[in-house]
């Protein structure tokens, strides 16, 4: 008997894109297996069938998953159109597969970014629904309170959505260049997210570096460099996507703090 697998399911597989986006080219008639346009989502296909997505024949590679220290000073994409550094050049020729930046940290923004060629992971890791906590630290203009910041436990309003109540703590105040240190954790990761936050409270970002996501960190991965994720951190983050974590987001207030 055949192995018979969704084509959205297939293309997710080959690193392309992710399994949502993939039906999305299948009902804009991007797709075509065996050499005829498929424009119906549920078709199932086997091993041996050519599929072709955008007249590119696709091909099936070994999963991959890399943990980034991203520097700031480049930018999380594929190709640059102002011949800017990107993440993709600082893999240079280390790893033969193709692999894709798991959502995006701002030009000026380093710290933890995942990249893989595995399309439904990296869904389920960008997906606002599965609720995985990314904890940032930020450097921002004025003294931040405990009053000032407030409002941000309960979600806030930006432009024309209302964020997901958010966690923080603040770390260090500097009167001298009146400034604070405040770690915030967020549950989505909507463009430019955590500085519109802290620019609608009073306080916009001077700094900011993703310190975490979920459990994962940069120990031991210097600036600029990555490392290959373990199949019990895979695991672990495909049972937070799953089962939609919405637990307490963790402060960690005692952790040594990293210089960045």
């Amino acid at each position: 008997m055949q192995d018979l697998q969704r084509l959205q399911k297939v293309i997710a597989a080959a690193g392309i894109t992710s399994r949502r986006k993939a039906e999305d080219l299948i009902t804009a008639g991007a797709v075509k297996v065996n050499g005829k346009v498929v424009l119906e989502l549920g078709i199932k296909v086997a091993t041996k069938d050519k599929i072709e997505v955008n007249g590119i024949p696709i091909y099936k590679e070994n999963h991959v998953y890399l943990l980034m220290n991203k520097p700031r000073g480049c930018v999380t994409t594929v190709k640059d159109e102002f011949q800017r550094q990107t993440v993709m050049d600082l893999l240079g020729n280390k790893i033969t597969e193709r692999v894709y930046p798991v959502g995006r940290l701002d030009y000026d923004t380093a710290g933890v970014l995942l990249l893989t060629n595995d399309g439904d992971f990296a869904n389920k890791m960008m997906h606002p629904k599965t609720h995985i906590p990314k904890t940032y630290l930020a450097t921002v203009k004025g003294i931040a309170t405990k009053s000032t910041l407030k409002p941000l436990l309960k979600g806030i309003k930006i432009e024309d959505y209302t964020t997901a109540p958010a966690n923080f703590l603040i770390l260090k105040a500097d009167q001298k260049n009146n400034s604070t240190l405040i770690e915030i954790t967020i549950h989505e990761g909507r463009y430019h997210q955590v500085k519109k936050m802290l620019e609608a409270v009073g306080h916009p970002v001077k700094r900011l570096r993703r310190e975490r996501f979920a459990f994962l960190d940069t120990s031991g991965v210097e600036r600029g460099k990555f490392r290959y994720l373990a199949k019990n951190e895979i695991k672990e983050l495909l049972r937070i996507a799953n089962e939609q974590v919405t637990d307490k987001m963790p402060t960690h207030a005692t952790r040594q703090m990293r210089q960045y």
